[in-house]
């Protein structure tokens, strides 16, 4: 089984670098760690960086897990050729490139791009942002799945992932003690369905709210709370359609004999107890 110890970054390609780069910073509320001709760096914690806008097709994105060994990462590797999945092993420039000592990259069962990593760097410097938004770090990912069983079976039975909740069919999957670092959103198309970072408090979320709304930044759920995870939320969306998400106060599974996972209406309120209503195409029937 694959040992994923948390989720470590997302790339995402764009045809507007500069553009992206205005948004991450002064909208996102990010901190540029590194600035390249083709590729920007973007730390929002201890980590070199949680995110990578980098020249090239918005479609070509990648999300990546830490592994916490390389032997890890070699049986990870041969574990998924024995499932059949093609896997490339990063040139010491692709890996240097991630900010990471080594990595391998497969595409998951639905074709979205998966990179596991091996010893990612971290920062000495404390990360502040552009703009206080109460930004505490980098938390999860919502993945497309055009078959979300299948794909629930893969993250659970070839990875050491567990189902938290479910919200009709998707499934809020979890590494370690946070309610889920991965949820599965089923569509008819692969891609990264949107970008999660905690912030403090919920005053942070109503903050951001009001200056995302002043910006005519497009909001496209909440604020909000879901009855899944407890976390406070907001949902707007950036550069190239990409939805991002802050949340606060997320729920911590501690005992995994004790937890049972629930089913939740895929609706409004399954997705929000306080009645917002989502204008994401995957969190609606």
């Amino acid at each position: 089984m694959i040992d994923l110890q948390r989720v470590c970054y997302v790339r995402l390609g764009t045809r507007d670098l500069e553009g992206a780069t205005r948004f991450a910073t002064d909208v996102l509320g990010l901190e540029i760690a590194e600035a390249g001709k083709a590729a920007i760096y973007f730390k929002s914690d201890e980590r070199e960086h949680t995110l990578c806008y980098f020249e090239g097709d918005p479609r070509t994105q990648a999300v990546a897990f830490e592994v916490g060994s390389r032997a890890g990462l070699t049986a990870a590797a041969s574990e998924l050729e024995r499932l059949g999945h093609a896997v490339h092993a990063g040139t010491p420039g692709e890996a240097e490139a991630r900010k990471v000592r080594e990595f391998i990259a497969f595409d998951d069962p639905s074709g979205n791009r998966i990179e596991l990593v091996w010893r990612p760097a971290h920062s000495g410097e404390r990360y502040h942002g552009v703009r206080d938004a109460g930004i505490t770090g980098f938390s999860r990912v919502g993945l497309c799945t055009t078959d979300a069983a299948r794909d629930e079976t893969f993250w659970t039975q070839v990875c050491n992932v567990r189902v938290s909740d479910r919200v009709g069919d998707a499934p809020l999957l979890r590494i370690n003690e946070v309610h889920h670092s991965i949820a599965l959103f089923p569509t008819d198309r692969a891609g990264i369905q949107h970008i999660n970072h905690q912030v403090e408090s919920a005053d942070d979320v109503m903050r951001s709210f009001r200056f995302l709304s002043e910006r005519q930044v497009r909001i496209v759920f909440g604020p909000g709370r879901h009855p899944s995870s407890s976390a406070k939320f907001l949902y707007f969306e950036g550069p190239d359609g990409m939805v991002f998400e802050y949340s606060s106060g997320v729920k911590m599974i501690a005992d995994e004999l004790l937890y049972r996972e629930r089913q939740l209406s895929f609706d409004p309120l399954g997705f929000c107890e306080w009645g917002a209503k989502p204008d994401v195409a995957e969190f609606r029937n």
